[in-house]
């Protein structure tokens, strides 16, 4: 089964002008054309087309989603610089070839990457991962592919001065609430309560490390056996607190009872299901050596973060930047991350 699909009429670019492009920048990959391009089109945020050569060789182009974005968001050159780099030093990560800065190529700034093989996982097992063993190898093999992330010497992988972790999560908070009123379509009350709960007691950074800032299950890819085989979306990638990325991780991780269950699980495949919270954190703490007493928090974070990200993607929608009929589901969202987050602070 293909993960292809025909461009989208919204997304679509001048072919002629990438074909161009891409066979005279990189004729090693792409021979002297033609080219062929379809959409993968299951992404809700940056734009994901193939692009197949003459001989059959495939490769991957990323680029922003049309019209503005947000401020910080949606950064090729950080994720191109990232995968330029890291894929040494963390094999997970797919390697990016090449980045063109001009937008009048595509309509905006967009790299090369190689193109990786697997299933990505989101509204439902595929057939070869039915099995609990499958499902079990999936959960357990996400958590250490973060782990691994985390064990990644900076320096060594060329990304010693990504980002700056000094005051990273303070900024965090002044950023996604910038980002929030700025995209907001109605008003939130918790959203403020949060804000203030975040800013009151930011815990101490036990490391720095590389994060990939918005690590979470269908932004991997998997092997028919259940093993970790690719992840993608590094754009908003930096160096920070570990624990950042582990909260992530477990705010999509909502299990039966959890007031996101509705959002993370019942709309999506349900990982909580397959392993509890209590033993990510446990694998994820021994394979790192890392300290979780204030992962609550960090999980607050997240929860925070991803309604911000869920409104900017509603917004586009309800400004008709896009016609992607899945993102008009989006509207009740953000309040039930913002209650779950304000809950998680209150302790």
């Amino acid at each position: 089964m293909t993960d292809t699909a025909p461009i989208r009429p919204e997304e679509a670019f001048d072919e002629g002008s990438v074909a161009s492009y891409l066979t005279h920048h990189l004729p090693d990959l792409f021979g002297s054309g033609p080219i062929v391009f379809d959409q993968f089109p299951g992404g809700a945020a940056n734009l994901t087309y193939r692009a197949v050569t003459e001989s059959g060789d495939e490769y991957v182009l990323r680029r922003a989603p049309l019209g503005e974005v947000a401020e910080g968001g949606h950064d090729m050159a950080r994720e191109y610089r990232v995968l330029s780099n890291i894929w040494r030093s963390y094999p997970l990560a797919p390697r990016a070839f090449h980045y063109c800065h001009n937008p009048d190529v595509m309509g905006k700034p967009f790299f090369v990457m190689e193109r990786r093989r697997g299933h990505v996982i989101r509204r439902e097992w595929p057939t070869e991962l039915s099995s609990p063993e499958a499902k079990v190898e999936v959960a357990e093999s996400l958590v250490d592919g973060l782990a691994d992330l985390h064990l990644v010497n900076p320096e060594e992988a060329g990304l010693g001065d990504l980002g700056n972790p000094e005051g990273f999560v303070e900024r965090q908070i002044a950023g996604w609430s910038r980002r929030w009123f700025a995209a907001a379509t109605r008003e939130v009350p918790d959203m403020e309560v949060v804000v203030a709960l975040l800013s009151a007691a930011v815990p101490k950074s036990e490391r720095t490390v590389i994060l990939h800032n918005d690590y979470k299950l269908d932004n991997t890819m998997v092997s028919d056996r259940g093993s970790l085989v690719a992840v993608f979306d590094w754009d908003m990638a930096t160096r920070g607190d570990p624990l950042v990325d582990a909260g992530t991780l477990l705010a999509y991780w909502a299990q039966p009872d959890d007031p996101t269950y509705l959002v993370f699980g019942a709309q999506a495949v349900a990982i909580g299901d397959v392993m509890s919270k209590d033993d990510v954190r446990e694998r994820y703490a021994k394979r790192t050596g890392l300290d979780l007493s204030d992962i609550a928090y960090f999980e607050a974070l997240a929860l925070f973060r991803i309604a911000v990200i869920i409104e900017q993607i509603y917004a586009r929608f309800v400004s008709g930047q896009t016609s992607d009929q899945r993102f008009a589901a989006f509207e009740p969202i953000p309040p039930i991350l913002a209650a779950a987050s304000r809950s998680l602070l209150e302790g």
